[in-house]
């Protein structure tokens, strides 16, 4: 089983897998319209994580885990509390695309989508109102300010010839925001 992980999965999957792949699925635009009162956030004060909404003409990059064994029952576990009883997310079967060059056919992978129907969803907003919504909200996973930036380190690192206009454009409104956050290798070499 391949499972397709565009948000913290990318970085924290939190189960144990076989291999990864770097790739991305067709006919979907990240966009950080879930709110979350658990891992990023609290009830009073929701963060706000990423979903993926219906775009043919896009495509959202991210992390394809590959688990085989008793790593499945196990996988799909830790998946169904973390990410459909906590976080309001439906499952879907989506082909990912590997970025390596000597990638084989698409690989069907199960991806976790959280759809306006659900309690937790939030929708759209400005870039600047959803940064503001990360600057203050935190949850038992951590700030809502590191979901955001790890996303973009992800994004920047492992997929630079990937456009993500939604997500850099949080990330920019959260710095000008919050200047003193954000610091760059030059800067600290100064």
């Amino acid at each position: 089983v391949w499972i397709f992980g565009y948000g913290s999965l990318v970085w924290r999957p939190g189960f144990e897998f076989t291999s990864r792949k770097v790739g991305f699925i067709r006919g979907y635009s990240r966009r950080f319209w879930q709110g979350d009162t658990f891992h990023r956030g609290s009830e009073k004060m929701p963060g706000r994580v990423v979903t993926l909404l219906e775009d043919c003409a896009a495509c959202t990059w991210g992390v394809a885990y590959e688990v085989r064994g008793e790593q499945i029952p196990a996988s799909l576990e830790y998946l169904n509390v973390r990410e459909a009883v906590l976080g309001g997310y439906d499952t879907k079967l989506v082909k990912f695309h590997p970025q390596e060059k000597d990638a084989e056919e698409p690989i069907l992978a199960l991806v976790y989508i959280a759809t306006p129907q659900n309690p937790s969803y939030l929708g759209p907003a400005s870039e600047e109102d959803i940064a503001a919504q990360i600057i203050v909200s935190s949850g038992c996973a951590g700030h809502n300010i590191e979901y955001l930036l790890r996303l973009a380190d992800f994004m920047r690192y492992f997929c630079p010839q990937a456009e993500d206009k939604h997500l850099f454009s949080i990330e920019e409104a959260l710095i000008s925001i919050l200047p003193c956050l954000y610091y760059t290798e030059d800067s600290l070499e100064e």
